[in-house]
Order: C-alpha cells, then structure tokens, then sequence
C-alpha cells in the first residue's frame, strides 16, 4: 500500500500528513488502548449486523387469504377431487390466493451494550492499523463546497479510487458537499464512526483534532 511506511506497528506512531500529501514534520501516536488491541470478531458481528438491522425499513408485507379480494364460495367438493383442499378462491394453493407465513411489518432493531459497541470500535480501528490502512491529515477547511479540491487531496494522499472515511472533529458543512457526490467517499464526525463504516472503508483519514475526540469516547 501507498501509505505502508506512515505507521511504525509497535510504537503506533503516524506521520502528520497536509492536504498536499506531504509530512508536516509531526508525529502523533496512536493510542495503543484503541488501535492496538487484539480485534474481537464476535463483537464485531454482533455490531454490524445491529447497524444492518438498523437501516431496514421493516415494512414489508404481503397478504393473507383473509386479506384478498374474492369470493368466499367453495370451488369444490370437500372429497374425491384428486387433489389439495383448496376452500374458496383465496386459497394459498391457488395462484392470486393469500400467502401463508407471509412477511408483516416488524421492528429489526435490537439492543447492544455500550461496552460491546466501544469494543467493536475499538476492534475496527486495530484491524485498520494492522492493515497499515490509516492516515493522519493535518486539519484543514475549505472556503466553499468543490468537489474538485476535494479530489486533488485524495490524488496528493495517493488513496484516489479506494473507499475512503475522513473522519472531522466536528461538522464542516463544506468538506461534506465537497466529498457528498464522490461515490468511494464518506465524511463523518469522531463522535458517530462505527464499527460498519470503519470496515468497510479501505482507508481511514483521519484529521489531528480527531485522535482526541476518539479516544475521548473509547476510554470513557
């Protein structure tokens, strides 16, 4: 990987990069508490299947026999017809009949611990340090929203065409709609990563000011 030499695996340290994609000269070290855990995958699973969960709807729904437009007439006799009982014509046996064990609206959402949450953060970040897949970015802002800009500095940290997480220390209105219509491209605060969108970027830019507010949250 391009970025392979910015982190030194056993003192987590990474260079400071600028938006030019050269070293500023700083260094900042990781926190060994965060990045530098054995990974839990269980809790991993468990965390990404939640926010999965999470983001469906749940509205699906099909109709029973009860709920279908028809005659309630017996078709046939009870008896001796070579076949299924079929009833009236709303019967699930016939095609334009009602389902059975049809889907119904529901709620897929399910609870995990603070703790669990934290862990699988904490797991996600140390599994993109041993990916060697995390860079430091000097902070920056952008006088107004260009998209163009915003692609210059993917080019000048050598992660143009890879998924990428810029995580901000807080929310910068301009840096968003600059980044919104690049498609590998997500921008989020410290404070609302998680574990699904740490793992699914392939790398993860990170500005200085958000180290903080990182470990802030984990180390609660």
């Amino acid at each position: 990987m391009q970025w392979f030499n910015r982190i030194n695996q056993e003192i987590m340290e990474v260079s400071v990069l600028n938006i030019n994609g050269q070293e500023t000269g700083r260094k900042v070290q990781l926190n060994d508490a965060i990045f530098g855990i054995e990974p839990n995958d269980h809790v991993l699973y468990l965390d990404v299947k939640q926010y999965l969960a999470n983001q469906r709807q749940g509205t699906a729904k099909s109709k029973e026999r009860s709920e279908v437009s028809g005659s309630t007439r017996k078709l046939g006799r009870q008896k001796g017809g070579g076949g299924a009982r079929r009833g009236d014509i709303n019967s699930p046996v016939l095609v334009g009949g009602g389902r059975v064990f049809g889907p119904k609206p529901r709620n897929y959402s399910f609870k995990l611990n603070k703790k669990v949450k934290a862990l699988a953060r904490k797991s996600a970040l140390s599994y993109k340090a041993q990916e060697n897949a995390i860079v430091v970015l000097e902070d920056f802002t952008m006088e107004a929203p260009k998209t163009k800009d915003f692609v210059n500095i993917t080019k000048n940290l050598k992660v143009e065409g890879k998924k990428i997480l810029l995580v901000l220390p807080e929310v910068n209105k301009n840096v968003y709609l600059s980044a919104r219509n690049l498609q590998k491209t997500e921008v989020m605060t410290a404070n609302a990563i998680n574990a699904y969108k740490i793992l699914n970027a392939d790398v993860l830019v990170v500005t200085e000011n958000s180290l903080p507010t990182i470990d802030t949250i984990l180390t609660k």
